[in-house]
């Protein structure tokens, strides 16, 4: 619990290196035509940080990494390597300004989630026209994309139309995105299945090179990026009208909403310590689950940062 990454400062370790963006659970770095992303250990939901787990960097940074080398038949990535369980090393890119979110269940908390606006009476969604009488965490009858743009603090969900006509993309750039996204997706639901999973929603982000390629960024269907249901019991469940075992942080997220307001309030309680470690076991969980491989706990006690900071700056110099 002592031993989190909560905010890194590697510009001030590591020569050279230059701060570009901290995001809610990412901090990027500049270096020459690469780009060092150092997942921490930060928590958000909401669009905003709600607790440190712990090991959730190194757990999200090697389940996308494992993904990231399966995926490669559907799509190119960034990824040039990885010096540290928690840092990805990638080449920079042009990103596109639209994640691509999709769902195969019709199921959530939050204000952009399928099932929120669903049950507010919407049938048409982000281009998707949606039936009557569907009921929560009921599987659609096909996967959908629900793309969303950045606000300045939340999503804002989009049609496709609205995309091409505002310029955010070229309609042959969407074209080509919306498929490798539909195809991740169902692979990572293949993939998930033989785990006794199921790989319910995602996130998607892209980008293009100088030579224009279309490339993976970011994240691939980690706990933080995806929900994930326990699949022996989930038709039971859904036939019972309770809620799917999930293998994500939704517990935790429906904690905070029930105990408070997370989209207004100015402070949140702080997170009970047994959430918090449970929210660490699942994570652990799932990347065993789906990579078959135990994750390897750092024995020493060196402070995460120092060594990151190390392991970085070795890397660069080889690069």
């Amino acid at each position: 619990m002592v031993n989190c990454l909560g905010e890194t400062n590697l510009h001030l370790a590591v020569p050279g290196l230059r701060l570009a963006a901290k995001g809610k659970v990412r901090d990027v770095y500049e270096s020459g035509e690469h780009l060092v992303l150092v997942t921490t250990d930060r928590q958000s939901a909401f669009d905003r940080v709600l607790a440190s787990i712990p090991f959730k960097g190194q757990v999200l940074n090697e389940t996308s990494l494992w993904w990231f080398n399966r995926t490669r038949h559907i799509t190119p990535n960034a990824v040039v390597s990885s010096p540290d369980k928690n840092v990805t090393i990638a080449k920079r890119c042009s990103v596109f300004p639209v994640e691509f979110v999709v769902r195969g269940y019709v199921t959530g908390s939050t204000d952009t989630s399928l099932w929120t606006v669903y049950s507010k009476g919407v049938r048409n969604y982000c281009g998707n026209v949606l039936p009557d009488g569907m009921v929560k965490n009921e599987k659609l009858s096909a996967n959908i994309l629900t793309p969303t743009t950045k606000a300045v603090d939340h999503d804002v969900p989009v049609t496709p139309e609205e995309i091409i006509n505002s310029g955010l993309m070229s309609k042959e750039d969407f074209d080509e995105v919306r498929s490798k996204a539909l195809s991740l997706f169902a692979y990572g639901q293949e993939v998930a299945l033989e785990n006794g999973l199921i790989l319910v929603d995602t996130k998607y982000e892209f980008g293009k090179t100088a030579d224009g390629t279309i490339m993976l960024i970011d994240e691939v269907h980690t706990p933080d990026s995806s929900r994930y249901w326990i699949a022996d019991s989930y038709e039971d469940r859904f036939n019972s009208t309770l809620e799917p075992e999930n293998v994500d942080k939704e517990f935790l997220r429906l904690w905070f909403k029930n105990n408070c307001n997370p989209y207004e309030d100015a402070v949140l309680p702080e997170a009970p310590e047994d959430l918090v470690c449970e929210l660490a076991w699942r994570y652990i969980f799932l990347f065993e689950t789906i990579t078959h491989t135990k994750l390897e706990i750092p024995e020493t006690q060196e402070p995460i940062h120092q060594r990151i900071s190390r392991n970085v700056a070795e890397a660069l110099r080889n690069l």
